[in-house]
């Protein structure tokens, strides 16, 4: 069944209600616009009916703030009644952008904070609220999702705990490890990927690709993110290959044992653009390193989509490595903190996600099967039809 007329035969399970935390603010009034718009224009011939009570409103936002005392301790505050919602709280933990005072000096914010304020609000809204959903783009220590040695399992701890808070649901983006929702077998945990987002803007962004295994090869720069890659490149029908990463694990630098070698395992790159796909960009050093390799290699042009840039130690040697050619295209989404120096790049293509979240809180509001939006191979086949169609003539 099509997707609005699925929407039109089903009822809400409650009065929609989004939630955006200061952190994901911008991300928040985009699907806001969505959904009023969609909601405007679609007709239900039960509307009259109860169950429609607040469907149609000029706006789905639910007024919160999280504000901080001095000492910079905080509390959670809902400015609307949430009686009887479906609410979907919106949280970005990697907005370092938002400032508070403690004790009379500028404290920028954590994904600590970012969480203690997510857990206000879940509070503040007191089991009033008829279903409560968190969107977590970034899941908050999902680097930490497993055990080596006597360490914390932070990740599986942070979802135990938002569970027992009464979340019903837990939305991410291409979690680090989606075995963590092992700790929570019976809350429903989903890991949404944007594999059609970013072919969709690599088209839109780049004019003369010639998407077959001849032309364009999909690269996977690490063992971990092998099954995206493998997703990744047979919808598009290409050949893919690896890097492994070769560490010495006789040292620790920074918290991690540094890369010796990146070994290169796949057919010959020479002559092919190639599309390096993975979760996020950090440091940005392994994905520097990884064009570098696949360069010596030969391969023509080189771009890299990942869905969180974190840019942690700057922008300096991206622009390096655009200027010699290293890399031609980064994508990366909007689904955490975006910087105007980074919107500004030449190198750079943002990749919006703000109508695929509105999809899911949509569909999820009506209480639809979200498995179409979660494998979207059709739809990715007919946007490369499409673009294919448009270069040929």
């Amino acid at each position: 069944m099509p997707r609005d007329e699925r929407h039109t035969a089903t009822i809400p399970y409650g009065t929609l209600g989004i939630v955006p935390l200061k952190s994901c603010s911008k991300m928040g009034e985009k699907v806001d616009d969505y959904l009023v718009q969609w909601r405007e224009q679609r007709e239900h011939e039960n509307q009259s009916n109860l169950a429609f009570s607040g469907y149609k409103r000029d706006s789905y936002v639910v007024s919160a703030s999280t504000p901080r005392f001095g000492s910079g301790e905080g509390k959670g505050v809902l400015n609307d009644s949430i009686r009887g919602y479906d609410l979907y709280i919106m949280v970005d933990v990697c907005n370092y952008s938002i400032e508070y005072s403690l004790c009379g000096t500028t404290n920028h914010m954590s994904p600590d904070d970012h969480y203690a304020d997510l857990k206000r609000v879940i509070a503040a809204a007191g089991g009033k609220a008829r279903r409560i959903n968190v969107i977590m783009p970034f899941l908050y220590e999902s680097r930490q999702h497993k055990r080596s040695g006597r360490e914390s399992l932070d990740c599986a701890l942070m979802l135990q705990e938002l569970t027992a808070m009464g979340v019903e649901n837990i939305i991410t983006f291409d979690a680090h490890d989606p075995r963590v929702h092992n700790s929570i077998p019976l809350k429903g945990f989903e890991s949404v990927s944007c594999t059609y987002q970013f072919i969709k803007y690599l088209l839109l962004g780049v004019d003369d690709l010639h998407i077959d295994s001849e032309h364009m090869m999909v690269i996977s720069p690490d063992e971990g993110g092998m099954g995206r890659a493998v997703y990744f490149a047979n919808v598009l029908g290409l050949d893919m290959g690896m890097f492994y990463k070769r560490r010495d694990y006789t040292k620790i630098v920074n918290g991690r044992n540094p890369i010796v070698a990146h070994e290169f395992l796949g057919t010959n790159v020479e002559g092919k653009d190639v599309i390096i796909i993975d979760d996020m960009i950090s440091s940005g050093e392994s994905m520097i390193d990884v064009a570098s390799e696949l360069k010596k290699r030969g391969a023509s042009r080189v771009f890299c989509a990942t869905t969180f840039g974190l840019f942690t130690n700057g922008f300096d040697k991206f622009d390096e490595a655009y200027e010699k050619g290293i890399i031609d295209k980064i994508l990366t989404t909007n689904l955490v903190y975006q910087p105007d120096e980074l919107l500004s790049k030449p190198w750079y293509i943002n990749v919006d996600m703000s109508k695929y979240m509105a999809l899911l809180i949509d569909t999820l509001n009506h209480d639809s099967s979200i498995s179409d939006l979660l494998n979207p191979v059709d739809r990715i086949q007919k946007r490369v039809k499409e673009y294919n169609e448009r270069y040929t003539k």
